[in-house]
């Protein structure tokens, strides 16, 4: 019998993926270079794994995944988050934590328009962090709330990781994008409330306003009707996510170019083309990766053992959405959004087909995890770039994130207990 288990294709598979990623090897790698390996000793069709690298990618939703990235960065260049930066700040005013409450606002909105995470830490912190510590606030305080906030950026539609899980699980992406909606505010809403209980605490104000609400809404117009034109367009069927995410990166030059004319050189846009294409090549690697480990997983029955552990361990459908939340928040913490997905799916779908829940509810709090672990070390890329651009260590940023995570894991149990918050827009759209 230890015979036979030392030579199970799926333990090694297992080994062999771990490994690498303790030894702080790169997670792509790491999930290649398993599956390679497995697939090579135990010949379960090294030939098929050409196909299924360049089948990984060949799929018409995630070509949405490099059009959302170059419109981030057009919209971030075309000077669209300073003038909505000025728009929330003028309305919040010098109220008690009116900059924190505005951080979170301006993160929820540009979530609209970014669907990363770390390119939304870049974008704004960037103009937010300073303004907060000139204002009064804690340096650790400011990079903490920019840092999870941020977070809401892939649950916000457009989401990159709802593109990724549609794909995956076979569900409809403008599905997950309206459902996307009412949880992504309610988190807003207890991070806010977080956040004005801790600047209540402190003492931390706002700015005065140094203009009119109306000629802040005037010179933002533009920018706000980026999510507009977006959103309205998919839900109104005019155009499909794909097509959505060129129309955004058309509508960012417009307004860079001829709106508020700050993008005036072609040096500017090589800049931002060449920032997208790295950002695209990471994720598109790891796709692919990730799809191989997948399919080897599945053929050697990994897949199938794994969602009949999850399943012996108890028939309490709560009981084992508590412990699969769990698993999400550990995993979250350990790898990237768009491997989990990959790696996790698989065990998971046929547990959420056997209890009969909502893939598309399912899929918004499995996002909703894996923007948690955006900001829990030791991976939590989130704090790294709001460390970087705050010039400060994890560590000094970590205890003020933490009654912020309370907040966003509170807002979690609402989401996961109540259903009908995700699945309120769908079902008024005929989702």
């Amino acid at each position: 019998m230890d015979f036979e288990l030392f030579n199970d294709p799926a333990l090694w598979l297992l080994i062999a993926f771990v490994i690498p990623l303790v030894l702080r090897v790169p997670i792509a790698i790491s999930l290649g270079l398993s599956a390679i390996l497995v697939a090579w000793h135990w010949d379960i069709g090294v030939d098929m794994l050409s196909y299924n690298f360049f089948a990984g990618v060949a799929k018409v939703p995630l070509l949405a995944i490099p059009f959302f990235i170059l419109a981030g960065y057009i919209m971030e260049r075309a000077g669209i988050a300073a003038h909505i930066v000025q728009l929330v700040e003028t309305m919040a005013g010098n109220m008690t934590g009116g900059l924190a409450i505005a951080t979170i606002g301006v993160a929820t909105f540009w979530g609209a328009v970014s669907g990363s995470g770390p390119a939304t830490v870049a974008a704004l912190g960037l103009i937010l962090i300073p303004a907060m510590v000139k204002s009064g606030y804690d340096k650790p305080f400011a990079a903490a709330t920019m840092a999870v906030s941020s977070g809401l950026a892939i649950v916000i539609p457009p989401s990159i990781a709802f593109i990724v899980y549609g794909g995956i699980a076979d569900v409809s992406v403008p599905a997950l994008f309206a459902a996307g909606f009412a949880p992504g505010i309610l988190i807003a809403v207890f991070l806010m409330g977080s956040a004005y209980l801790t600047s209540r605490k402190h003492g931390y104000r706002g700015s005065p306003r140094k203009m009119p609400i109306s000629k802040a809404l005037r010179e933002a117009f533009w920018g706000v009707m980026t999510p507009v034109i977006i959103l309205g367009g998919i839900y109104g069927g005019v155009f499909t996510p794909t097509e959505a995410a060129a129309v955004a990166i058309f509508y960012g030059l417009f307004v860079g170019i001829f709106i508020y004319r700050t993008i005036n050189k072609v040096s500017i846009v090589i800049d931002v083309l060449v920032a997208s294409v790295k950002a695209t090549a990471v994720i598109m690697f790891v796709v692919t990766c990730a799809g191989l480990y997948g399919w080897v997983a599945s053929t050697v029955g990994l897949v199938d053992r794994g969602s009949a552990v999850l399943l012996s361990m108890t028939d309490n459908p709560w009981l084992l959405l508590l412990f699969i939340n769990i698993i999400l928040l550990i995993a979250g913490m350990l790898l990237d959004a768009i491997s989990i997905f990959y790696v996790l799916l698989p065990f998971l779908l046929p547990i959420v087909h056997h209890f009969g829940w909502d893939p598309v509810w399912f899929g918004v709090m499995m996002t909703i995890n894996l923007a948690v672990g955006q900001v829990t070390p030791p991976v939590a890329v989130n704090l790294y770039v709001a460390a970087k651009i705050s010039d400060l260590t994890i560590e000094q940023i970590t205890p003020p994130v933490m009654p912020l995570l309370l907040a966003t894991l509170l807002a979690l149990a609402v989401i996961v207990l109540f259903p009908d918050i995700t699945l309120f827009f769908p079902r008024m759209l005929g989702m």
